[in-house]
């Protein structure tokens, strides 16, 4: 089957390592949001404007409220190379037409100059079959990443970036986020505010930046009830993946965390 819901993409090589991860943490009950994925297979015929594969995605999901299109490449988020940043991620895609956009620009974005680059640099083949991930969007309070183990000193502690909105603002430098660093255990070891004057925000007509309250660029968005979920959701990665080394995307929506992206950390 081309689409099957995403917590039954357990073929990498058909659906890509994305899918491959958050089927994973779906069916261990981690709080992933809900969607479906779409194989290399289809990922190619919509491309090429496949008409009655659209019809089955229509029939797949209630596609009438806004959506996460993400790339799940084969190879991707694998033990080797995350290709973090590499493929396009398009947020707030709302019904048919628009996630069949978002699919065919999550495609284009694998033959990407910057994405063979990034290829050869690992001494991996040129290109790479692209499925697709489609998922509920959280419409974030706040949102970010956390590493299970320091990215730049190699440390055994969990440092978590966050900021106000959609997580993309963090991931893609937008702002400066603020940081956190827990120990193993889960305390708190150290806490600088950052400066997030922009937050990503979703409207009818897709994501936009808006201005952050003054009195809110300088203001922790994350608080100890928040920072003890996401020690709990790495604890909880743990058990399912046989690791303790993640690089997560997560978000926070009316107090509610979600687990929105899991990868192995890699040098890559």
């Amino acid at each position: 089957m081309s689409i099957v819901a995403l917590s039954d993409a357990l073929d990498g090589g058909a659906f890509g390592g994305k899918a491959v991860q958050l089927a994973a943490a779906l069916r261990a009950g981690l709080p992933v949001p809900g969607g479906f994925a779409l194989s290399c297979q289809a990922v190619e015929a919509v491309a090429s404007g496949d008409v009655e594969l659209l019809g089955t995605l229509a029939g797949e999901c209630t596609l009438d409220r806004p959506h996460a299109v993400r790339s799940s490449a084969v190879g991707e988020d694998s033990e080797a190379a995350s290709f973090a940043g590499a493929h396009l991620t398009v947020l707030g895609a709302c019904g048919l037409a628009a996630i069949a956009v978002a699919v065919r620009q999550v495609h284009a974005s694998g033959v990407d100059p910057s994405t063979r680059v990034y290829r050869e640099q690992l001494g991996l083949d040129d290109a790479s079959p692209m499925a697709v991930v489609v998922q509920q969007l959280v419409d974030a309070d706040v949102a970010g990443v956390l590493f299970t183990r320091n990215p730049v000193t190699g440390a055994a502690e969990r440092v978590i970036e966050a900021s106000w909105g959609l997580g993309e603002a963090v991931v893609s430098g937008a702002v400066t986020p603020d940081h956190y660093v827990l120990d193993e255990s889960g305390v708190l070891q150290q806490m600088v505010p950052g400066e997030k004057d922009v937050a990503l925000r979703r409207t009818e007509h897709g994501t936009v930046e808006v201005a952050v309250p003054a009195h809110l660029v300088s203001t922790p968005c994350l608080g100890a009830p928040e920072l003890a979920g996401l020690n709990q959701l790495a604890l909880a990665c743990d058990t399912v993946f046989g690791s303790s080394e993640h690089d997560i995307e997560f978000a926070f929506r009316a107090g509610k965390l979600f687990l929105l992206q899991r990868r192995a950390i890699t040098g890559g």
